[in-house]
């Protein structure tokens, strides 16, 4: 934890970006009645309502067209961010999303990535694309930087899905490509607007905030200090 901690801790270094990657698995939802759209008030001249306007009505029922997978890397410090909607969650995957991820930062030393242990997210994924010379090179570019198993919450990347699924995914979409389209809008004016996440936990407020599990660690922590 205080691993990640201290990597959020450090200031903006363009040769060395501290990008945050997840991957979200979202169902794909259709309308089998056809959805009745919202329609605003009616007003007159002197703003009073001559008509009353009407929330959108969808109909309980549904239809499932699959599923899909939306990955996502930003960087918390300059709100860059890339978005990618795939059919699927395999290794090769992965390991394309990541070789368009390294374009974004051509003169980059070395991108630190911050992210979960999904079985995916390895550089082992890299060879299931590429070939044994280019995995290399690509392995080159990155960092991986993991969260504590069951603290992925320590990953920023995770504030931004959550945002996302607010603003767009909280819905029915029934197509990859109809999602893609409404994320990559909806990233678009996030990226516009200069929306940036600003983390506030320190490596010093875990020590306080989560004393019982540092004692847990250690249990020789009061022998040590007296």
């Amino acid at each position: 934890m205080e691993t990640v901690l201290d990597v959020y801790a450090q200031p903006y270094d363009a040769a060395y970006p501290v990008v945050c990657f997840d991957e979200k698995p979202c169902a794909l939802y259709g309308d089998v009645t056809p959805s009745v759209k919202a329609q605003p008030a009616e007003r007159d001249d002197e703003d009073k309502v001559k008509k009353r306007g009407r929330p959108k009505k969808v109909d309980y029922e549904y239809i499932r067209n699959g599923a899909c997978s939306v990955l996502i890397a930003v960087e918390p410090l300059t709100g860059k961010r890339k978005v990618e909607v795939c059919a699927d969650r395999k290794a090769t995957t992965f390991a394309l999303f990541f070789m368009q991820l390294a374009l974004l930062y051509p003169n980059a030393i070395k991108i630190k990535v911050i992210l979960d242990n999904l079985n995916t997210h390895d550089f082992a994924s890299f060879y299931k694309l590429l070939t044994a010379q280019q995995a290399n090179e690509l392995k080159a570019r990155f960092e991986f930087i993991y969260t504590p198993i069951k603290g992925s919450w320590l990953n920023m990347a995770e504030i931004e899905l959550a945002a996302l699924s607010k603003i767009c995914l909280d819905r029915r979409l029934d197509s990859i490509e109809k999602m893609n389209t409404e994320i990559q809008q909806t990233v678009k004016e996030r990226q516009q607007n200069k929306v940036l996440i600003k983390w506030q936990f320190t490596s010093d407020k875990a020590r306080v905030k989560l004393n019982r599990h540092y004692h847990k660690v250690n249990p020789l922590n009061e022998i040590i200090l007296n």
